[in-house]
């Protein structure tokens, strides 16, 4: 596989969560998916990415003498509640937006309540518990107004139903969300439709990428970690020498998404391209985008970098890198 790596100069601030060494994993979705159907082509298929914003624009293709109609789906990773982590908006992909043939569309939404493999769904629906968001949990003040409203009985019933922690008064939800946005789709005969759809992703961080380089023997994860975004030699090496500042800091970030979902449909993507976009950020000396990429990468503009293939049928999922160089002040 080949590396991308661009070092630039940044210009405004967006914020940047620090953690320790093993830093937070990102949350990989991907794009929308169906029942196996070999009769709608991905004519095209156009995938955005940056730190603020994933957006993909799609045309499919049905050559048959019928119109199709089918239901078609954004599968939301499963999640569970960590607020000391990641707030539960972004871990639902709240802000996913949907678009056919240039308009925004309504669609669907399905939230299931899963606890070691069962659907529970049920039970919290019956005492008005709201599933998506553990019981409308606050992440500040750390409890969920649905659960605080129950009556001592009903609290009791879901304890004993394992669904929330009787050894915290935060009222922590123990289930996991099982979610999906969808909608039903027609794909008129010898026609061409337009969809697009985007989110806020969920970025994978971390404190600082000495802990893959300097120190990889003793830290292999992060080794890893650094690997999956594949810098190359002349990028490793600049990256060496920014660490050995103690007045600098290198955290790095990624974007990861799950391309593999565009094989739902009928393959290859007659025309795949990726567009990524590098952040301008306040207070940096340098920044670096790297990802793993097997061809030819074109700088579009300053800010924008293409890499393109035809008939594609992806075998595997792709992850962005942000890197950037910060004096410690």
């Amino acid at each position: 596989m080949k590396s991308l790596i661009f070092c630039f100069t940044t210009l405004f601030l967006i914020p940047f969560r620090v953690y320790a060494d093993d830093g937070a994993a990102s949350i990989a979705a991907g794009g929308i998916v169906m029942e196996r159907e070999p009769r709608i082509t991905m004519q095209k298929e156009v995938l955005r990415i940056s730190v603020e914003k994933v957006s993909v624009d799609y045309e499919f293709r049905n050559d048959t003498d019928k119109s199709i109609t089918t239901e078609i789906a954004f599968p939301v990773p499963p999640y569970s509640l960590d607020w000391d982590t990641y707030s539960i908006n972004s871990q639902g992909f709240d802000d996913f937006h949907l678009t056919v043939q240039q308009k925004p569309t309504h669609f669907d939404v399905e939230t299931k309540a899963m606890l070691k493999g069962r659907d529970v769904s049920a039970v919290l629906r019956k005492y008005g518990v709201d599933i998506g968001t553990f019981g409308h949990f606050n992440d500040d003040r750390h409890y969920a107004k649905d659960i605080r409203k129950l009556s001592p009985a009903q609290r009791t019933s879901l304890v004993r139903s394992g669904l929330i922690d009787p050894e915290t008064d935060q009222d922590e939800a123990k289930w996991s969300v099982e979610k999906k946005y969808y909608w039903q789709q027609t794909f008129p005969a010898h026609s061409i439709i337009h969809i697009s759809h985007q989110y806020t992703p969920v970025l994978g961080e971390t404190n600082s990428v000495s802990y893959g380089l300097m120190q990889s023997k003793e830290d292999p994860e992060s080794a890893k970690e650094l690997d999956s975004i594949c810098p190359d030699p002349e990028l490793r090496e600049a990256l060496v020498g920014y660490i050995k500042d103690p007045n600098n800091s290198v955290p790095f970030s990624y974007v990861d998404f799950i391309l593999t979902t565009a094989n739902t449909w009928k393959t290859p993507i007659e025309d795949f391209t990726l567009i990524v976009e590098r952040p301008h950020l306040k207070n940096s000396q340098q920044s670096f985008v790297s990802f793993c990429w097997d061809g030819p990468v074109v700088k579009i503009d300053a800010d924008h970098f293409s890499a393109h293939i035809n008939n594609l049928v992806p075998k595997k999922e792709l992850r962005v890198g942000f890197i950037t160089v910060y004096k410690q002040r």
